[in-house]
Parts: C-alpha cells; structure tokens; sequence
C-alpha cells in the first residue's frame, strides 16, 4: 500500500542549526499517528514543514507520491492544523470563527452552515455557538480549536501537543474526541511528550531526538524490541543501589541496563525468574532489607529512554 505521506531525507536548518537531521517515515491512510519527543526535538518543525509553512533545504515530503511544495493550494485544503495555543479570535463567537475560516477556505455558504452543525456537534459545543470564545472553558476553547480545524474537512489532521494545558480529565476527553474523528476516516498526526497516553490511542508512533528519527512502529512493537528484557523494580533499605548492582554484575547476573526510579531501581533483564534468585541472594549478604519488588515489561515511555538515554 502506497504511504498517505513519506518523508524521504528532510534536512531543515535555521540559520546555523540544523533542526531537522535527514528524516525518514511513512504514514499510511487512517493512521493515527503518534510523533513523540522532547521540547526542542524538532516536532514542530517537522509538522510545519508538512504543511509547507517551512521550506525544506533538502529531501522531499511527499503526499501521494507528489511533493507538498509543488502545489501549495491543494495540500492546504488537504490538511487541517490544531497548534499548540488555540488559533480562533477571541472575541468571536464559535459559529463566527468557525464561518471566518469556511471563507478563508472559499467554501460555498451552505456547506459552512452544514459543517458548522455537524463539527459543533461533534465536538460537543452546538448548544454553545453563540457563546463568545474568551468565555468559555480551557477544554471548550481545545475543543473549539478542533471543529475549526476540520472546517474544510481535511483528509489529514495535524494536532501539535493538543492536550497542552488541560488537566487529566479533560486531557482524557480530548483524546476520546481524537479517537472519534479518527474512525471518521480521517489522518490523523499528533505530536505530544505524553508517551502514556499517545501509548493508548496511536495506532504508529516515532520517536524523534535531536532532530532524528529514532524508531517507528506500533507501540507493540517498539515495546517489543525489549521484549528480551522485564523489568524489576526494587526498593531496598538502605537502598545502596549502586553496591547492589555492582555486586550482580561481579557475581554474574545478566542486567542490560537500569535507571533510578525515585526511591526504586529498576533493572532490565534478559530472565527475571533467575535474576531475582540471584538479587536476593545480594540483599542478603549485603544486609539490605527487601521493601518491594515487582516484574513487568518495558512501557513505551521506558522504551523512549532507553532509546534517548534519558535526555
């Protein structure tokens, strides 16, 4: 199957700084798409380059085969762009700002009015289009910001840290309403840092770092590139870590990394079952006091550090 979009080689510098690092990824029809990293990953910049508001210095981002930078007009009917801080006008209300862009797209009256229904109620705000915008909730405002992106009814959806600012409960309600426009059949690319919850609803992730791409899959199978591996977590008292491992590895163990965890450590191992034999018997002639232990696999949060080294 043909990618919906594939980034072959991108190069983006800004003025001495190269931000984008010879980038590399499809995304294919229907995808919900996580793009993940760190501030200053060059998320944003990838995103923006997307939609032709940057101009790669080399490389090629194509849709269907054809470059983006070819025909301006088409890729922005194409693509519908939430950003980081909401992008309506304040002082309009939801069915003002949502009719300001069906202009701006040149859609016929009728259609705008349709839309305008359909997407309000979609989103959950038809009982409030006449409600001024700098009135309503930080969730009613995302939300908002979400119907007028998909005004022109986008075939992709570009979403840059859509849950910025909003508490659990409603970062959870954002990502329901995500999921829903995805079943519409819609693309849909988001970039966020929040790798528990991109985990749950993205069907493909990458991961980005310093303006490469690291890896991309589903989050099964980047988990799975350390499935060799389980991890223990193990707090101990005095919790003299660093002794505790060194005495593992000159005894034998196998570890393949660890990381602190807060009061914890947590080690990767190859086979669970015989390291933990092996840490008791440590605990023991080290006369540290066991406090908890517990043996999963990696979550793709933990599968990003490993990739990134933590930073």
């Amino acid at each position: 199957m043909q990618p919906i979009i594939s980034f072959q080689n991108v190069f983006k510098q800004f003025r001495d700084q190269n931000v984008l690092k010879g980038i590399n990824f499809n995304i294919y029809q229907g995808e919900l798409f996580g793009l993940i990293g760190k501030s200053g990953a060059g998320k944003t910049t990838l995103l923006r380059s997307l939609i032709g508001f940057y101009k790669v210095d080399s490389g090629k981002i194509l849709y269907k085969g054809k470059e983006v930078t070819h025909n301006l007009k088409e890729i922005k009917q194409l693509f519908g762009f939430g950003t980081q801080d909401n992008c309506f006008y304040q002082e309009l209300t939801c069915a003002e700002n949502m009719r300001y862009f069906g202009k701006l797209y040149r859609l016929p009256k009728k259609r705008i009015e349709q839309n305008i229904e359909r997407l309000l109620k979609l989103v959950g705000l038809w009982e409030f289009k006449n409600q001024i915008a700098n009135e309503m909730s930080g969730g009613m405002q995302r939300r908002l910001d979400l119907a007028c992106a998909l005004i022109h009814d986008p075939k992709i959806l570009i979403l840059d840290e859509p849950t910025t600012g909003l508490d659990p409960t409603l970062r959870r309600s954002m990502w329901e309403l995500i999921e829903r426009i995805n079943l519409l059949g819609i693309t849909i690319i988001i970039s966020s840092h929040l790798l528990e919850e991109i985990e749950q609803i993205c069907t493909k992730v990458a991961m980005i770092k310093s303006g490469r791409i690291l890896v991309t899959g589903s989050p099964d199978q980047l988990k799975e590139l350390y499935s060799k591996n389980e991890e223990i977590h193990l707090e101990t008292f005095p919790g003299r870590y660093n002794i505790i491992i060194a005495t593992l590895i000159k005894q034998g163990a196998k570890i393949s990394y660890t990381r602190q965890e807060g009061h914890k450590i947590v080690l990767y191992v190859p086979q669970a079952e015989k390291a933990l034999h092996q840490i008791l018997h440590v605990l023991e002639e080290l006369n540290e006091s066991l406090l908890d232990v517990d043996v999963n696999k990696p979550s793709l949060s933990e599968v990003f550090e490993a990739f990134t080294g933590g930073k």
